[in-house]
């Protein structure tokens, strides 16, 4: 994969703002694009969407074979996943070359996967997770670490990465406050293989956020991300300005107080209350992804 792409990025999949012109704009600018299956809302857009990455890239891949990028499917596989089975079954008639499983054990679908020729990497927060996750046959791992955007992790990369190297030689993805070129080229200094970056992506032209979630994006700092598991009951990061506009004050988010999260404040999270990683800091304008990656390319050479 090394020689597909340009630099060793994966633009992570992020609920609610990752479209597919996203996605295939990141593969035809030398990267891995990454597209949840939840930010469809029907089985039909899904499918549409998968068309319409799949018909594009084909077409830009005859053009210049020597930069072909794979695209890839995030999957959520926890029980309450609805449309799993679904969802599972259009992956195997698209066949996405990399599958990143969420919130829960890739067993569900490192067999199907596999049967076409795909990879399986999981996304985990820890060491034990990282564990399970090879020994229910997963190829590579995604480490999300301290830093990150969307749901978190609380180890840094500095300890997350030799210890998951201590068991694992195959492909590892790093995600966590990664912000420019020289972050990608710490991550492979780190022993890690690829940088997993969502935040950086979020104000770009091709994303599905508001235009207000942007604007709080590039008017932001890391002072103004709090991580907090009272939406989710996970730990995510936060844009406190988000929390504020919806009438919470964040001093008063008490997850023992809410445990039963209901449907109110369950929803407004990801929608009215935004999500980001802690490099919101260099983000200053809202740019074409294309863009973003070719300025990523820049300082990464020069790294």
């Amino acid at each position: 994969m090394n020689k597909r792409i340009s630099i060793p990025v994966f633009v992570a999949p992020m609920y609610l703002v990752t479209s597919p012109q996203l996605v295939v704009s990141a593969c035809k600018s030398g990267v891995v694009g990454v597209l949840p299956t939840s930010n469809a809302k029907t089985l039909t857009e899904l499918e549409n969407w998968f068309e319409t990455i799949t018909s594009a890239l084909q077409v830009y891949y005859k053009q210049k074979p020597m930069h072909s990028p794979p695209w890839a499917v995030n999957i959520v596989v926890h029980s309450s996943s609805k449309r799993f089975e679904d969802d599972l079954n259009l992956i195997k008639n698209y066949k996405p070359e990399i599958v990143i499983t969420a919130l829960g054990s890739p067993a569900r679908v490192t067999r199907q996967v596999h049967d076409y020729g795909g990879m399986v990497f999981a996304d985990v927060s820890s060491v034990e997770y990282a564990k399970k996750a090879l020994q229910a046959g997963a190829d590579g791992l995604v480490l999300i670490s301290s830093g990150a955007g969307g749901h978190t992790g609380s180890l840094t990369a500095f300890s997350f990465v030799p210890a998951v190297r201590s068991f694992f030689k195959g492909p590892i993805v790093l995600g966590g406050g990664i912000v420019n070129g020289a972050g990608i080229r710490a991550v492979q200094i780190l022993g890690a293989n690829f940088a997993y970056m969502g935040t950086k992506f979020i104000a770009t032209k091709e994303s599905l956020a508001s235009h207000e979630y942007k604007t709080m994006i590039i008017n932001s700092t890391e002072a103004d991300i709090i991580t907090s598991d009272y939406f989710t009951g996970v730990a995510a990061n936060y844009l406190t300005k988000s929390i504020i506009k919806e009438g919470i004050d964040p001093k008063s988010m008490d997850v023992s107080e809410n445990k039963k999260f209901d449907s109110t404040v369950k929803s407004k999270a990801w929608f009215d209350i935004w999500s980001a990683g802690q490099g919101v800091r260099t983000i200053n304008e809202i740019q074409t992804v294309k863009n973003v990656i070719r300025q990523l390319k820049e300082e990464y050479e020069i790294s």
